[in-house]
């Protein structure tokens, strides 16, 4: 479904975060990305999403490249992106957030959320209540669901659990899990590396800008090399 070769990029003309990096999520499958801090998790897929400009390398969805549309466009043509921060508008409503998360589509947009309300009864009854009011959880959730507005074939999710309690991040995983039971591919940064590798199809570890790993990700989960570097033993 979408692949992403030789991606060399960064946030200036001379910084590269990203050394060449690759990755290949296939329809339906759930790809989990780890690896040390700085190693260009986040700044990959924010190149996937189209928020920054590569200098070399290749982005393909479905077969054809990608890398020099807009993130628009690429929202259009069927990837959608959750930033781990200032991912809802706090001072709108649920259903005005989900509102916003269908603007590509507005003539589609009530029955995509009157759909989403029965998929997440908890937005629902907090419907007309402002985002800023809920949990961190729950605006986790909310900040998913606006992406699910557009239908994606590819759902991109930037560290969901950062700052969730452990309770909260558990149901938020469930949640994760059951939009991947659906059918929608994923592509994830997670904080929880051990967690993320539990629920993913695949992993790939990111270190220094460079994929150097890639398998199943239940095996790189009990790998004793990976177990020492990224999952704390």
């Amino acid at each position: 479904m979408m692949q992403a070769i030789g991606v060399v990029c960064g946030y200036g003309a001379a910084d590269e975060i990203l050394k060449g990096a690759e990755l290949t999520v296939e329809p339906r499958q759930l790809v989990a990305i780890i690896g040390p801090n700085g190693a260009g998790k986040s700044t990959l897929l924010k190149a996937v999403a189209g928020l920054l400009r590569l200098k070399s390398g290749r982005i393909t969805l479905e077969g054809r490249a990608i890398e020099g549309l807009s993130p628009r466009a690429r929202a259009k043509a069927g990837i959608a992106f959750v930033p781990q921060e200032a991912n809802v508008f706090p001072t709108m409503t649920v259903r005005e957030n989900l509102e916003m998360g269908g603007f590509l589509e507005s003539r589609a947009a009530g029955a995509r959320i009157e759909a989403l309300f029965a998929r997440f009864p908890l937005l629902a009854e907090k419907r007309r209540q402002a985002a800023r009011t809920l949990s961190g959880g729950q605006r986790q959730v909310l900040a998913m669901a606006m992406a699910l507005m557009v239908q994606p074939k590819l759902l991109l999710l930037d560290e969901p659990s950062a700052g969730l309690s452990p309770k909260a991040a558990e149901t938020l995983f469930d949640t994760i899990v059951a939009i991947h039971a659906e059918g929608t591919a994923i592509l994830m940064v997670e904080q929880n590396a051990r967690e993320a590798l539990m629920i993913a199809d695949r992993g790939v570890v990111l270190v220094d800008g460079r994929t150097v790993r890639v398998g199943p990700a239940r095996a790189m989960a009990e790998d004793p090399e990976v177990r020492r570097l990224f999952l704390g033993g």
